[in-house]
């Protein structure tokens, strides 16, 4: 049985999409950015709020954490997005603005079928 829709779109092959790659597709008129994280996919438009970037094709990192004792980690590695224009940082996994909680950039769901990956928008 298959879930694919009129509003699922094929993007790739899963194998062609390693941990830490991306695709930039496009859907419907939208590009959007198609990311695996650990072999967890993620997808998030390519339109960053800030001025409207093409926030997907920005560095893929992570942050800087200090715990209670202000000793400092580096977390999350390839969870990061950062806007390639001003460098506006988005959590890859919800679209959330790192800094302000009422920005962010539109995500879609991604799921497998048969060994391929298809964005539902």
């Amino acid at each position: 049985m298959t879930r694919t829709t009129d509003r699922s779109h094929h993007v790739i092959a899963a194998s062609e999409l390693q941990p830490g790659q991306r695709v930039l597709t496009e859907i419907r008129g939208r590009e959007v950015g198609v990311f695996n994280v650990d072999g967890q996919y993620y997808a998030i438009g390519n339109y960053c709020p800030h001025m409207g970037g093409p926030c997907a094709e920005g560095l893929v990192t992570g942050m800087f954490d200090a715990d209670d004792r202000g000793d400092v980690s580096f977390t999350r590695d390839g969870e990061i997005l950062c806007c390639p224009w001003h460098g506006w940082q988005f959590d890859l996994k919800t679209g959330d603005h790192l800094g302000h909680s009422k920005l962010r950039v539109l995500t879609y769901d991604v799921f497998e079928e048969d060994g391929e990956l298809y964005v539902r928008m």
